[in-house]
């Protein structure tokens, strides 16, 4: 009997999250310089909210490639962004880990893992799930009273 396929490891996708500036530098530098040195294939992007806001067509290569691990920030976040750029990750076989939350050390020993944790959330993509919407919408406006 033949030995079965093997699954090929997840793809390796690191965020430097260039223009919101929202991770830590320190975190960032850490995770880059240990992924370099790990001699894996990665991928780097300088942001994937400029990504996604052009629309690049790397994002749906990403997504269509098979099982990814995502260095960037908040998993309703990367899955927004993928998802505005028509461009939506598989929901069993994305992790996405939060450099914003978590340490490096934590990052870098889910991304050198064999084993894939799904972490998107379920359910569909809607404007309300965009990073900071919630603070984006202005409260309702009471207009003055006009009693005599």
């Amino acid at each position: 009997m033949s030995p079965s396929p093997s699954v090929p490891p997840p793809a390796l996708l690191y965020c430097h999250c260039q223009y919101a500036q929202v991770v830590s530098p320190e975190v960032k530098a850490a995770v880059l310089k240990r992924l370099c040195e790990s001699n894996l294939p990665f991928e780097a992007v300088p942001d994937l909210c400029e990504l996604s806001a052009r629309r690049d067509p790397a994002l749906k290569r990403l997504a269509a490639a098979g099982p990814v691990k995502i260095a960037a920030c908040f998993p309703r976040a990367v899955k927004w962004l993928f998802a505005a750029a028509n461009a939506p990750l598989p929901l069993g076989a994305t992790e996405v880990l939060n450099m914003r939350t978590q340490p490096a050390a934590e990052v870098l020993e889910s991304l050198f893992s064999n084993e894939l944790r799904p972490n998107l959330p379920e359910g569909k993509v809607t404007a309300s799930d965009a990073p900071g919407a919630a603070a984006a919408v202005p409260p309702p406006v009471t207009p003055p009273s006009t009693q005599p």
